[in-house]
């Protein structure tokens, strides 16, 4: 009998069909769960009807503010999701001073992207690891 091992699921927040489509295929590549979303109204959705590792998503799509909106929305769910801002561009209109956990991803370098979307849901896990430990106790 085979074991069945459970993929990360990630979210890819884009408005733009080319990114999102890129994004998904290089994550299902490296055998990632993949939905993806063209809108915040579209992720805020998804996060609410399934359960992800990781949230990435652009920060301006339909508004200026839209990868905030799905951000907060993540760090607002119950099962807390790893969440990224995105970049495709060479200039990010993002303001540093705004309190964001979220890391920026310029997904020019592959190995790099993957490197850091292994690391993001290693740490969920282990974050989600430690509650559970805490709440035996």
């Amino acid at each position: 009998m085979t074991a069945q091992f459970a993929m990360a699921r990630v979210l890819v927040v884009d408005d733009n069909p080319t990114s999102r489509l890129t994004l998904q295929t290089v994550l299902q590549a490296s055998g990632y769960a993949v939905d993806t979303a063209a809108s915040a109204a579209e992720a805020i959705r998804k996060m609410d009807d399934r359960e992800y590792a990781l949230v990435l998503s652009d920060l301006e799509m339909e508004s200026p503010e839209s990868g905030l909106r799905v951000m907060a929305h993540a760090r607002a769910v119950d099962y807390r999701p790893a969440s990224a801002i995105l970049s495709t561009s060479h200039q990010l209109p993002f303001d540093r001073a705004r309190p964001v956990n979220s890391l920026l991803i310029q997904p020019q370098d592959i190995p790099e992207l993957l490197g850091r979307v292994a690391d993001m849901i290693s740490a969920r896990a282990q974050r989600l690891l430690s509650r559970s430990m805490r709440g035996r106790n």
